[in-house]
């Protein structure tokens, strides 16, 4: 009877239970210590395998197998960051037309003061990856991202209902869009890595099932960005900016209780401190050890040949490990003993750090993709708005024009997932059937053609503005649209979308899988870290474009009283011959890449 009970036994919180139990089946005291004892063994073993090692539930209690964590808890992930990204795009994707007609920016002006808006957004993942890794978990930094981002909506809806071109408005919009950057920054970088750490990477289906979630989170943002570029765009453009920021404070509102709807199945990765000390320590440690055998060598000639034995030994051990040891880093394993407390490291951590090292040319070759892709929410949508938006009756706002690559995206997510993702893996007999570096490569020449169609559509552009000059006034046409259609911006867009989907899920997927597990948040921002990047070289190229095609007193390439004294198709070409530039770079780094998870 007492063997019967302990299936149930072994899920109740007060192990004295089963003290209390075995004593009123069992008269013999014998019997009551072996079976207490047997009792104990097996309640043991059960909990071992029932709980996640290293993981909690939102209460601080062991996060239990079956119970915490899968799909199911990934869901609600998935429709936060609908409404999360909803917020964002709604603001995002037509702030460069408020700033430029509400608020009377020039349109380099304009377009500068939303890349650098994006930028810090982004940038600011970071932040919010590093926190969740160190002291905090991703489940309380999204609260806490929220909260401020919904400040900062508030406050741009209030300046917004104002009307006003003061400094002082001007001061309250940046005001509110700076918090708003510091609460989506506290998202991104909390959000994706949560959702990834609700699946068994220990099984293949785990592993499945978490490259499902970041495809499908590409899809769950393009579907939040498609509610923000027609219904809010419209909202904005028709009803009043006041009723965009409205409805974009809402849907933050709204993603709170949606958020915390999951509590109860979710897995939360306990943290394990700072990173970023420990890859400071790793490398001052090499440095430190390297510096101080140069400089005994260089005075006692026995005490190098000590250290040519002792580094000949080091090698011959090396030989049978993976490398680590050999390399620089290594010096701070071999020395450890000899090394200030402080800096003693241990082979783990510098393994760590040689991942987190290897990841970073990877990382810098992703950033030109996203300075083309700045493009998107900047001139591309000031050249839509010289041109024709009428399909039949209906007029199109320009900030709509990014519809294009997202419904093209929302299309090619589920079939990636479903049909070529399935014949890839059939193809290559490997897991993954595509590689995440070959999902990279992929979106970096989509960004390449892109380029080329942006600068070709300009041109044509250009001479049908050239060539309404020549018949009519030329001052008409600088306000008045363009007889051609702004669908032919449109292609620009679907292959830069396209090249959003590639590089963006491959890039998350990369650095939360290669990324050791104390520092998966902060890697997984640095897919973040580099459009934020991306944003920032995007107001630097115009920057310093500008001032190079100025010199001796020639006309510089992007400005202009409007769109239409800019020579917007030589720049193009430039960022065309700078992406080709950078795939190469890219090549040359994913080539000699090798993996530590299973890519095959």
């Amino acid at each position: 009877l007492s063997l019967s009970l302990l299936p149930r036994l072994y899920k109740c919180p007060h192990t004295i239970a089963i003290n209390h139990i075995l004593h009123f089946h069992s008269p013999n005291s014998c019997f009551l210590m072996i079976m207490s004892s047997q009792a104990f063994e097996l309640m043991d073993e059960a909990n071992r395998l029932s709980v996640w090692n290293g993981y909690r539930d939102w209460r601080n209690r062991p996060a239990l197998r079956g119970r915490h964590g899968g799909m199911s808890a990934a869901s609600f992930v998935l429709a936060v960051e609908v409404l999360e990204n909803l917020a964002f795009l709604a603001n995002a994707s037509n702030l460069v037309l408020y700033l430029s007609t509400k608020m009377r920016f020039s349109p380099s002006g304009a377009a500068n003061a939303v890349t650098a808006f994006m930028g810090t957004a982004f940038f600011l993942a970071l932040l919010g990856g590093f926190l969740a890794d160190a002291f905090f978990t991703t489940f309380h930094i999204y609260l806490v991202s929220a909260a401020i981002e919904f400040l900062g909506l508030m406050v741009l809806t209030v300046q917004a209902h104002e009307h006003s071109t003061e400094p002082w408005s001007r001061v309250l919009l940046f005001v509110g869009l700076y918090l708003v950057a510091l609460g989506v920054g506290g998202i991104k970088g909390s959000l994706p890595p949560h959702g990834a750490e609700q699946f068994d990477e220990e099984t293949p289906s785990g592993r499945r099932q978490r490259s499902f979630f970041f495809n499908y989170f590409i899809f769950s943002l393009s579907c939040g960005a498609l509610i923000a570029v027609t219904v809010v765009v419209w909202l904005e453009d028709n009803k009043g900016w006041s009723y965009g920021f409205g409805v974009s404070t809402a849907a933050i509102l709204i993603s709170v209780p949606v958020f915390l709807a999951g509590s109860r199945f979710y897995r939360l990765k306990v943290p394990s401190g700072s990173p970023i000390t420990t890859l400071f320590k790793v490398l001052t440690a090499a440095f430190y050890t390297k510096c101080k055998r140069r400089r005994n060598s260089s005075n006692v000639v026995t005490c190098h040949i000590r250290n040519s034995c002792d580094d000949n030994e080091t090698k011959r051990n090396s030989d049978g490990d993976d490398g680590i040891l050999g390399s620089f880093l290594g010096e701070a394993v071999r020395a450890r003993e000899s090394l200030p407390g402080p800096l003693y490291c241990t082979e783990e951590q510098v393994k760590d750090v040689t991942i987190v090292i290897k990841i970073l040319p990877i990382f810098m070759s992703t950033i030109m993709l996203n300075c083309c892709l700045a493009q998107l929410s900047t001139f591309s949508v000031q050249q839509a708005s010289t041109m024709n938006t009428k399909l039949g009756s209906f007029t199109v706002p320009p900030a709509a024009l990014p519809v294009f690559p997202v419904v093209f995206t929302m299309i090619l997510a589920p079939t990636y997932n479903h049909f070529l993702l399935p014949l890839a893996r059939k193809a290559t007999k490997t897991e993954t059937g595509i590689t995440h570096l070959q999902r990279i490569g992929t979106g970096l020449v989509l960004s390449i053609v892109a380029m080329v169609v942006a600068a070709l559509v300009e041109t044509k552009r250009k001479n049908v503005f050239v060539s309404c000059c020549t018949s009519n006034n030329s001052s008409s046409y600088s306000s008045s649209p363009l007889p051609i259609t702004f669908l032919w911006v449109a292609i620009q867009y679907v292959f830069l979308g396209s090249a959003d989907l590639f590089t963006l899920a491959g890039m998350m997927e990369f650095f939360f899988t290669e990324a050791p597990s104390t520092m998966r948040s902060l890697a997984t921002s640095l897919s973040w870290a580099s459009l934020a990047m991306g944003y920032y070289l995007s107001s630097v190229i115009v920057s310093a474009v500008n001032f190079v095609t100025g010199l001796n007193q020639h006309s510089p390439w992007l400005l202009g009283k409007n769109l239409n004294q800019y020579h917007l198709e030589r720049f193009y070409w430039l960022m065309c011959v700078l992406s080709g530039i950078n795939f190469l770079h890219y090549l040359f780094w994913a080539s000699r890449y090798v993996y530590r998870s299973n890519q095959g």
